[in-house]
């Protein structure tokens, strides 16, 4: 479904990522591990092809991403960054229907049957109390589920999420980490951005660590998610508690703290 060929990455004076190869498959669902700064997001980018220089080195059903074109790319991707940029003057119904663009073949308007898939996402991100109410007065947590329900709406083959789970509360995390591992059993390909440990073992069956130096590393949860690699990732010691998918690792606390 995704895959990157010796794909580098940097900012002026540091490098992110070095010679990344990667396959992610239909069906599995990744989490992307890292400290601030070492690269995550730039890869969310690299891989939707929203970062320079990075699309020769990125395949997508087996083409190359800079051979897609962008409508055809949105039905196959579908990309949830931090921010979104500018601002949504109209309700959650209407904001949630513009993930159907890329699949509308009607020029004079939408079908019935988006309308419908719509609904169904808003209702699954529990805001159909909120449908008619404007984007802008809607809460952080409220906004976020939104977009969650527009990337729904769109339905790609592939997921891309950083940070999808800000702004939301326990419930809506627990709903969302649900969600898209739902999605990845029905044969959809998710990659997230997490920072929240406890998700990672029972929702997500792979993992990509990115290091400050460049280095990643890459592989089935329960190969890559121990300890040793947690603590060389974080650079901090760690607790381990638990076992099996019930496994929690937390900061170690140092004596006089």
């Amino acid at each position: 479904m995704l895959q990157t060929r010796n794909l580098n990455l940097q900012y002026p004076g540091k490098l992110l990522c070095r010679d990344l190869n990667l396959t992610v498959n239909p069906g599995e669902c990744w989490a992307i591990l890292g400290q601030n700064g070492s690269g995550k997001t730039t890869l969310i980018h690299a891989l939707s092809d929203l970062y320079p220089g990075g699309a020769a080195s990125v395949m997508v059903a087996g083409k190359s991403l800079q051979d897609w074109p962008r409508r055809d790319l949105a039905r196959e991707l579908g990309i949830m960054l931090q921010e979104e940029p500018g601002e949504f003057w109209g309700n959650v119904l209407e904001y949630v229907l513009l993930g159907r663009y890329p699949h509308v073949v009607n020029p004079f308007g939408r079908e019935v049957g988006d309308r419908s898939i719509a609904l169904q996402a808003i209702d699954r991100l529990e805001l159909t109390a909120l449908a008619q109410r404007p984007m802008a007065t809607l809460s952080g947590g409220e906004r976020q589920r939104a977009r969650i329900a527009l990337l729904l709406t769109q339905s790609p083959n592939c997921y891309l999420l950083d940070e999808p789970l800000q702004h939301l509360d326990l419930r809506h995390q627990l709903l969302t980490m649900t969600l898209f591992s739902e999605l990845a059993l029905q044969g959809s390909a998710v990659m997230m951005v997490l920072h929240d440990l406890a998700w990672v073992r029972p929702y997500c069956d792979h993992v990509l660590m990115l290091f400050d130096n460049g280095r990643s590393l890459a592989g089935p949860t329960e190969e890559v998610f121990r300890r040793s690699n947690l603590e060389a990732l974080y650079q901090c010691s760690l607790e381990e508690s638990g076992l099996g998918s019930t496994r929690h690792f937390m900061p170690a606390m140092e004596v006089g703290v």
